[in-house]
């Protein structure tokens, strides 16, 4: 009797026990496209450069002069890539928020304009430089107050303020040239390219380590800093970035402001490049920047991105501008240029989409 009693105990134990629910099976897809996500840029800039270093190998010896991986290229890519890299950084905060600016590249022809106009009628370097990074604050703060005082749309604000600046910048050259530049009677002074173009250390100008600098700076802004946090927090969620107190005006108007700053910086290294002031030598940086952000897998609607991935997206950009020169007529490059802008948006599309869109 006393078994039969322990054997029904022991049943009734076992039937009481609660199961435990079984851990639900990995997404691998959502996995897979986090890993993607995480390394594809390098991989893109890898294939880039892998292309272009064996295109020409039957006429040019690799990494002799005139080949894509040659010393002498690679300084004057890193020198190209100055313009870009000095923006995209600050263009990335920017859209991280969830706004953009389309009128970067004017901004960038304006201040080359007024930079070398400085320079041309006697003024030395310093205060040319403080006088142009001025103007570039007042654009960018006049893109901040259209956008976030009289809440027009970021890019409609913009594109009007892309034909006020680069207007701007026409008018200031004088009838019957193309751009501020020296003369006989009025020579432009040697040293304007001093800043871009001078070697100061492995060959690279004082202007590329001055963008170099501006990336560390600006990667350490996105993650250690209250602005990048809350530049995120608005473009991720800004009804819930406002209920936390966060001043959305007040952040994104200082982000505009970041952006015409170092849209001016990259106008300074343009003009001392070309030494000249060109109202046109901006045209087209707008776009470069988009297809850096968005290869850097930094979300067109905000919320997410990486200044660091960005730049690497920045110097795809121009290993493909470069690299093209040696391989398709010129003609063909807004083509090229466009397609890679396709690419991009469809790999930011399938990389940083919600999940609920699935």
């Amino acid at each position: 009797m006393n078994q039969i009693i322990v054997s029904s105990e022991e049943h009734i134990n076992v039937k009481n026990v609660k199961s435990e629910p079984l851990p639900l099976p990995l997404d691998r897809s959502a996995a897979m496209r986090m890993y993607i996500k995480q390394f594809y840029i390098y991989v893109v800039l890898a294939l880039v450069v892998l292309v272009f270093s064996v295109a020409k190998l039957d006429q040019v010896a690799m990494f002799e002069r005139g080949h894509f991986l040659s010393p002498d290229s690679i300084i004057n890519l890193l020198r190209s890539a100055v313009p870009i890299i000095t923006v995209s950084g600050a263009f990335t905060l920017l859209m991280i928020s969830g706004y953009i600016d389309l009128s970067v590249g004017s901004a960038m022809s304006l201040s080359a304009v007024v930079f070398a106009l400085m320079i041309l009628n006697g003024f030395s370097f310093l205060p040319a430089l403080v006088v142009t990074l001025i103007v570039g604050i007042v654009m960018g703060a006049l893109n901040g107050f259209l956008v976030m005082k009289l809440r027009i749309t970021p890019v409609i604000a913009t594109l009007v303020t892309l034909s006020l600046f680069k207007g701007i910048a026409l008018l200031i050259v004088p009838d019957g040239l193309s751009a501020i530049k020296g003369s006989a009677e009025r020579p432009m002074p040697a040293w304007i390219n001093d800043y871009a173009r001078k070697d100061v250390l492995f060959g690279l100008p004082l202007a590329f380590y001055v963008a170099v600098f501006v990336i560390v700076v600006l990667v350490i802004v996105q993650r250690k800093t209250i602005l990048g946090k809350y530049a995120a927090a608005i473009g991720g969620n800004p009804t819930a970035a406002a209920l936390s107190g966060i001043n959305a005006v007040m952040i994104v108007w200082l982000l505009y402001i970041i952006v015409g700053f170092f849209a001016a910086l990259a106008g300074i290294a343009r003009a001392s490049y070309m030494s000249l002031g060109d109202p046109l030598s901006g045209d087209g940086m707008e776009t470069a920047c988009i297809i850096a952000v968005l290869l850097g897998g930094t979300a067109f609607s905000g919320g997410e991105g990486s200044v660091a991935k960005t730049i690497i997206g920045a110097i795809i950009i121009i290993c493909v501008t470069v690299g093209m020169l040696t391989i398709i007529p010129a003609y063909w490059q807004t083509l090229a240029m466009g397609s890679v802008l396709l690419v991009a948006v469809a790999l930011n599309h399938l990389l940083v989409r919600e999940k609920g869109s699935r």
